[in-house]
């Protein structure tokens, strides 16, 4: 992009949707680019019978009609209570922002590789993101408020990282995805009564493409043992912790959305990570154990520090950027003891491809 063309793009006026999607925190959302050469040399031959399998679910691509409304749904649903209404604003805008993170990412590397396995992996799955951001799109607008995705995509800050770390850290990220859908529909279901806004009634279907994504990265990790073994082992612990614990601070601070589904957040992110956790030993060598206090001790304190250091950047002024400084201190080393707490070794067999559960 030009500079002319950039400076004009930052200058253009955006919704207040756009603006929170924009945001570059620690618990927003983020947009990566990698090593396309890198990507464009991994073989997945060694687990070309499941790959072939996994390509066809795919091509099937049995949620093709899914994403649509009927247009008795096409009225606006912003009629909530001031805090439900900014939670659950802010639930939509962080979902559609991770979605068409994915699409922008697949789409790139689908476009930047030759590699015929990849690129085919790439390009479902690229479709399958944006089918989900532009139907999270279609509520936004009823808001009145829709997210501008192509000027998202031109101006947000983008991440570097290497193939294995998109791995590791795109896997959680769509496993977590089912769980965290599967959870909310089965609340819904079991509760009708619960359900403020019709999207919840798509989420059982919607799952099923975020499990087939993280499947996709479940062999492609495996098809490179190296990824899971070795000093790959301290990498794979860090974003177990780091995915985990983001999740936790950012569903705290959604407390209304939470109790509009009857569930406290930290009931809500329990059995979530109990699900993601269960589905990873398809894959990674250990799960971190969630049966350990200290690991949600660790995490509650994190949310604290979280809270404090969002209210001292809203004060603004030197001191309270001082103390912004102390706290990220003090969340280094919390996030060092977790990582120093045991880990529990996986012993299922990694020859396997997993189905939907629940």
């Amino acid at each position: 992009m030009s500079t002319q063309t950039a400076t004009l793009e930052a200058s253009r006026p955006i919704n207040e949707s756009t603006d929170r999607a924009l945001e570059s925190t620690i618990l927003s959302p983020r947009f990566y680019t990698t090593d396309f050469d890198e990507m464009n040399r991994f073989d997945i031959s060694s687990v070309k019978p499941e790959w072939d399998k996994l390509m066809q679910e795919f091509e099937q691509d049995i949620n093709q009609a899914h994403f649509q409304r009927p247009e008795d749904m096409s009225k606006d649903y912003s009629h909530l209570p001031e805090g439900l209404y900014q939670e659950f604003l802010d639930f939509l805008i962080s979902s559609i922002t991770s979605e068409f993170s994915g699409c922008v990412l697949y789409s790139e590397i689908k476009k930047s590789i030759t590699n015929p396995d990849l690129k085919n992996l790439f390009t479902y799955m690229a479709r399958d993101e944006s089918r989900h951001a532009g139907f999270i799109n279609q509520w936004l607008k009823d808001f009145g408020i829709g997210v501008d995705l192509g000027f998202l995509a031109r101006t947000k800050k983008y991440t570097f990282f290497k193939p294995k770390f998109i791995f590791y850290a795109t896997y959680l990220s769509e496993k977590i995805g089912y769980a965290r859908y599967i959870m909310i529909y089965r609340i819904i279901q079991n509760k009708p009564e619960l359900r403020f806004h019709p999207i919840f009634m798509w989420f059982e279907k919607w799952c099923n493409d975020e499990f087939r994504h993280g499947e996709g990265f479940a062999l492609l990790m495996r098809s490179t043992p190296k990824l899971l073994t070795g000093v790959n082992r301290l990498w794979i612990r860090f974003f177990l912790l780091a995915v985990y614990a983001t999740m936790y601070v950012r569903d705290h601070s959604r407390p209304e959305f939470h109790k509009a589904l009857g569930i406290s957040p930290t009931d809500y992110d329990k059995q979530v990570l109990k699900i993601t956790s269960d589905i990873t030993k398809q894959v990674f060598p250990f799960t971190i154990n969630l049966d350990d206090p200290r690991i949600w001790e660790s995490f509650e304190t994190l949310r604290k520090i979280s809270d404090e250091a969002d209210r001292l950047r809203q004060a603004g002024g030197v001191f309270s950027y001082i103390k912004r400084g102390a706290l990220v201190l003090a969340a280094t080393a919390t996030f060092v003891r977790l990582y120093t707490l045991p880990v529990v070794p996986n012993e299922l067999p990694k020859d396997i491809r997993l189905v939907p559960v629940w």
